[in-house]
C-alpha cells in the first residue's frame, strides 16, 4: 500500500453537508438586507477544517408592498438570484465555529403603478456582500470527525450565537425606489438552539434582531429605520447522514422607518413558512431544495420563493 492522506469516511461527508443551510438567497428585491430568511440547521456544528463551497439559485413572484411614504402601488416582481458562498469551520476558544461569505446576483422585473401610470423597472447586478460568524456556546466543542459522527448517534442540546453583516457593495441606482443593493450596512445578531426531541427529530429555535444603518441616498429621502426582530422555528427529521427535511417558519416585527424627516406608520408585521430538503450524493456532494411562502405580510415583499443549491466538500 502507498502511504498518503487519511480518507474522510464517506457517511462522515454526507452528515457535515449538512452544515450548510441557508446562504441568504432573498426573496423580493435584494436591497432589503433584513431578509426574511428561514435557515434550518444554521448551528449544526461541524468537524474542524471543515470547507464547503456552494453555487444557489432562487426565483421569487409575487407582491412588493412598500412604505405608504412611497408613490408606488400594485407592485409585483419577478426576481432571479444567483449566490456563490464559501464556508469554512475552525477553532474559537475551544469551541466549533464557522464563517460564511455569501455574494449574490439578481435580475428580474418590478412592475407597479406611480399615481395612475403603470412603470416597470428592470434590474440586475450584484448584491450585497454578507459575512456570518457563528460559534457554538455550548454543547458542541471543537469537533474531530469522531466527535462529530458521536453526536449525530446521540445528539444532545446545543447553544450557539453569530453575527451577520450585510456590505452596501450592491448596484444602487439613487433615482429609483427599487434596488439590488441596499445602499446601507446592515447587522444581525442572533441566538440559536437545538432541541433534541427524538435522535432523529430536532427542534431548532432562533431568535435575532438586525440593526439598519442610514440610506441618505433613498429617493422619497433620507431614510432611517428602527431594528427588525426575528423569530425562527424549525423542525427538522433526520433520514441518513446528510439526508433531512425541515418544516420552517419565521416571524419578523419592528423596523419602523423615517424617511425625509418624517416618522412612517407602517412596520414590519409578517411572517412565512417554508419547508426544505437536502439530499447528499457521491460522497461529497448534496442538493438542497427549498420553497417558502408568505402567511403574513405588512411591509416588504409579499413572494413565494424557490431556493435551490448546490453544495461540495472540499475538505
Amino acid at each position: 500500500m502507498t502511504a498518503g492522506r487519511p480518507v474522510k469516511p464517506r457517511s462522515t461527508c454526507h452528515t457535515v453537508l449538512s452544515l450548510v443551510t441557508g446562504l441568504a438567497l432573498w426573496a423580493g428585491c435584494a436591497g432589503n438586507a433584513a431578509s426574511q430568511e428561514l435557515t434550518p440547521r444554521a448551528y449544526w456544528p461541524a468537524p474542524q477544517g471543515t470547507r464547503i463551497a456552494v453555487v444557489g439559485y432562487s426565483y421569487a413572484d409575487g407582491g412588493l408592498l412598500l412604505d405608504p411614504s412611497t408613490p408606488i402601488f400594485g407592485a409585483d416582481s419577478k426576481i432571479h438570484t444567483g449566490v456563490l458562498g464559501y464556508l469554512q469551520t475552525f477553532r474559537l476558544g475551544g469551541r466549533s465555529a464557522n464563517v460564511v461569505v455569501e455574494l449574490p446576483y439578481s435580475r428580474g422585473t418590478a412592475r407597479g403603478l406611480v399615481g395612475d401610470t403603470p412603470a416597470r423597472r428592470d434590474l440586475s447586478g450584484v448584491g450585497d456582500l454578507g459575512v456570518t460568524l457563528s460559534v457554538n456556546l455550548l454543547g458542541a466543542p471543537t469537533m474531530t470527525p469522531a466527535d462529530f459522527q458521536a453526536l449525530r448517534v446521540d445528539p444532545h442540546p446545543i447553544l450557539g450565537a453569530s453575527i451577520k453583516v450585510v456590505a452596501p457593495t450592491g448596484r444602487y441606482d439613487s433615482d429609483r425606489l427599487v434596488n439590488v443593493g441596499g445602499n446601507r450596512w446592515a447587522t444581525r445578531l442572533e441566538l440559536g438552539t437545538i432541541i433534541p426531541l427524538k435522535p432523529k427529530w430536532l427542534l431548532e429555535l432562533h431568535a435575532g434582531t438586525w440593526l439598519l444603518g442610514d440610506d441618505d441616498e433613498y429617493l422619497a429621502g433620507p431614510r432611517e429605520q428602527e431594528p427588525i426582530h426575528e423569530l425562527q422555528l424549525h423542525l427538522v427529521r433526520r433520514f441518513n447522514p446528510g439526508f433531512w427535511a425541515s418544516l420552517d417558519l419565521n416571524y419578523f416585527t419592528g423596523g419602523r422607518q423615517t424617511i425625509g424627516g418624517e416618522e412612517q406608520d407602517a412596520t414590519q408585521d409578517n411572517s412565512r413558512i417554508g419547508a426544505t430538503l437536502a439530499v447528499p450524493f457521491a460522497g461529497r456532494h448534496a442538493i438542497k431544495i427549498a420553497y417558502l411562502t408568505a402567511l403574513r405580510t405588512e411591509l416588504g415583499s409579499d413572494a413565494n420563493q424557490l431556493l435551490v443549491s448546490y453544495q461540495v466538500l472540499l475538505r
